[in-house]
């Protein structure tokens, strides 16, 4: 018979590189395990008599749609598995269609028609309107917004030590009674307008070092992360902040 090498793999174990038309109707009615009755009751017809198979109405409405498919030109069709645009084959009975061409047409014809012999378990979890290179546009996406994330994490990290860090310095500082000096305030104000510089600059390629942007997200993020501790609040963080870059900016002159 033609087409019987299958293969046996998960889903697609009753696939074939061909089919007859009335072995891909079984398939795609879901009778293969009635195939051998199926085919022993039609003999050499192609279609089943609308009195053959009472139960499974889907059988002769599905092998009419090929044939239809085939007469129409929407589906290429040959013989033994040979593609041959040859109407004369359309009575033959080794008459085929490909695997390919199959699940190509239904596709296009049948988009909510998701039959396991044609496709595997993730394409007939897809919703038709959903194709496999817009999923694998969505991954793309996902992973580049993984990457964008982890980023940001990394920005908040580094922010968030170097903020626990000044934090230990006041409060040593204020546990010593000790007042906050020209000096050390010099100090400070270089430290952080130079981490304002670092986060909000650009590498000698022009590649940002972090994903912060202006001041404001830098700002936001603080607020997020901090809000209610002392020194943290949105008036304070714009005063302490212009001001190290001012006295930064002043400093490069």
């Amino acid at each position: 018979m033609a087409g019987t090498e299958t293969r046996k793999t998960g889903d697609l174990h009753h696939s074939k590189v061909f089919y007859r038309p009335i072995e891909a109707a079984i398939r795609w009615s879901r009778l293969t395990r009635f195939e051998p009755r199926i085919l022993d009751t039609l003999g050499a017809r192609p279609i089943p008599d609308p009195g053959d198979f009472p139960r499974w109405p889907m059988l002769r409405l599905n092998t009419e749609r090929i044939f239809d498919a085939i007469r129409n030109g929407d589906l290429p069709y040959g013989k033994a598995g040979i593609t041959c645009d040859d109407p004369s084959l359309i009575d033959d009975p080794d008459l085929t269609v490909r695997h390919v061409d199959l699940k190509i047409w239904m596709s296009r014809f049948y988009p909510d028609q998701r039959p396991a012999f044609l496709f595997d378990a993730i394409e007939r979890r897809l919703h038709p309107a959903v194709s496999i290179e817009t999923v694998q546009t969505l991954l793309a996406e996902q992973e580049a917004l993984r990457i964008r994330l982890a980023d940001r994490e990394q920005s908040f990290s580094t922010l968030h030590e170097q903020h626990e860090l000044l934090c230990r310095q006041a409060e040593s500082w204020d546990s010593a009674g000790r007042e906050v000096t020209p000096r050390s305030e010099t100090t400070y104000l270089n430290i952080v307008g130079g981490l304002l510089a670092l986060l909000l600059g650009k590498s000698p390629g022009g590649r940002p070092y972090s994903s912060f942007e202006t001041m404001d997200s830098v700002i936001s993020a603080l607020l997020a992360h901090y809000e209610g501790r002392p020194g943290i609040s949105e008036r304070t963080l714009w005063a302490k902040f212009s001001a190290a870059r001012r006295h930064l900016d002043a400093s490069d002159r």
